[in-house]
Parts: structure tokens; C-alpha cells; sequence
């Protein structure tokens, strides 16, 4: 474990990722665009299909043929899933799109997540979050990266996304408030994080790019916990 000091002064821990298990390549998935957990199944944006699969075995348990081209979220009933420059709301049970919004990087955007009533859109290259309203996509706050920004994902409160840079990744937890970097959980050069999502517990689902997989990745235990 090593800690360095931010622009703020706050003391940034960095660990290695704990990569607790692989999932796929998929058949037909040449990249993963996109992560989201339905609290029993895992869901992959894969391009032209979200696939499900359990996470106990891997087996795949439905697709659904949809755009997919990057970030995926889910809101405890339906599927938010990035196509381009649109956010598409649907319906895992009939794959219907329900409504959708316009997404705010304009077709730049990279992952998605749902909390607090509102989505979490990164922005890859521009280095951002932004918190939109998921009835209009209207843009209620901005969060800077100096990294670009990949899977985003909340957990307890806790606010982390996925960089993806000069062949090297990582998952870290940031200020929710101005984005400074509190933990990095470093991964191994040459795996990138394409997509990211908690379980709501101690474990990190992150899309795996053009390997086609998706890596469980260890949560770390909360300071005091």
C-alpha cells in the first residue's frame, strides 16, 4: 500500500486490484462497453447486445438485442443503456425502450451509473461525471478527472469510477463534492476497465474492453468498518 498527497492535501491510498474472477470473452462480444448489476444477474453491453449472466457460475441467462456502445445502469427496475448520442431507457422484460434522452458528452460518453434519483454519465475523453436528470438529461452538476473516465459506479455513499489510459487502468474512489482522489486500486498493466459496477457489497464488476471479459474485482473495506 502506498499513500501520496493530491493537489488538495489529502492523502490518496493506492493498492493493487484483487481480481477475484474472470467471465467470458462472450460469444459474440467482441468489447465490453458497459457493466450493470440487477442484484441477481450481471448485465454486458457488448455493442448490438446486453447479455446477462450469473456471477456464481457465468452461464448466460438472457440477451437482449440493443445498441450498446457504452455505459449501462440499472435503477432497480429498468436498464439505462448508452447508444450513441441517446440514453435508452428499457425494459429488461420486453426489451421495449421506454423513453430516452439525449446523452450529455453528444456520442463521447463512457459509463453510466443510477443513484440518489439521478444518472451518473462519464465522460471519457473530456476527464468528467456528470449527474443528469433521467427524464430530460439535463446536466445538475459536473465532476473533473485528470484521468480518462470509464465505468462509474456508487456504493454506501462512495462515489468511484474507472480510468483508462496510456495502457493502464484503474478503479478509484473520488470526493463526490470536487473529485478528488481518496483510493486507486491499480490494475495490471494491460488490463483495461471498460465498464464498472458495484454489487452493492464488496465486490466490483468491471467490463474488460476488447478481452471480451468481465473481471470481479475485490471492494475494499471501508476505513473503520
Amino acid at each position: 500500500m502506498t499513500q501520496q498527497t493530491n493537489a488538495n492535501t489529502v492523502p490518496t491510498t493506492t493498492n493493487a486490484a484483487e481480481i477475484l474472477h474472470e467471465y467470458g470473452p462472450f460469444p459474440r462480444a467482441g468489447q465490453i462497453h458497459g457493466v450493470t448489476c440487477d442484484g441477481r444477474h450481471v448485465w454486458a453491453a457488448t455493442g448490438t447486445q446486453l447479455i446477462a449472466f450469473d456471477p456464481k457460475n457465468g452461464e448466460t441467462t438472457g440477451t437482449l438485442e440493443r445498441a450498446c456502445d457504452a455505459g449501462t445502469a440499472f435503477d432497480g427496475t429498468y436498464l439505462y443503456q448508452i447508444a450513441e448520442e441517446r440514453i435508452d431507457k428499457i425494459d429488461p422484460a420486453t426489451n421495449k425502450v421506454l423513453a430516452s434522452i439525449p446523452a450529455p458528452g453528444h456520442g463521447y460518453d463512457s459509463g453510466l451509473a443510477w443513484a440518489e434519483g439521478s444518472l451518473w454519465v462519464g465522460q471519457y475523453r473530456g476527464r468528467k461525471i456528470h449527474q443528469i436528470d433521467p427524464g430530460t438529461g439535463a446536466i445538475i452538476r459536473t465532476i473533473e478527472s485528470n484521468r480518462y473516465v470509464t465505468g462509474v459506479t456508487w456504493v454506501d455513499g462512495e462515489l468511484w469510477h474507472g480510468t483508462w489510459e496510456a495502457d493502464q487502468s484503474d478503479i478509484r474512489r473520488v470526493d463526490p463534492e470536487n473529485g478528488t482522489v481518496l483510493e486507486r486500486l491499480e490494475m495490471p498493466p494491460g488490463t483495461a476497465v471498460s465498464g464498472l459496477e458495484s454489487d452493492g457489497a464488496d465486490i466490483f464488476y468491471c467490463g474488460g474492453g476488447a478481452s471480451g471479459k468481465v473481471r470481479a474485482v475485490r471492494r475494499p473495506k471501508p476505513a473503520g468498518s
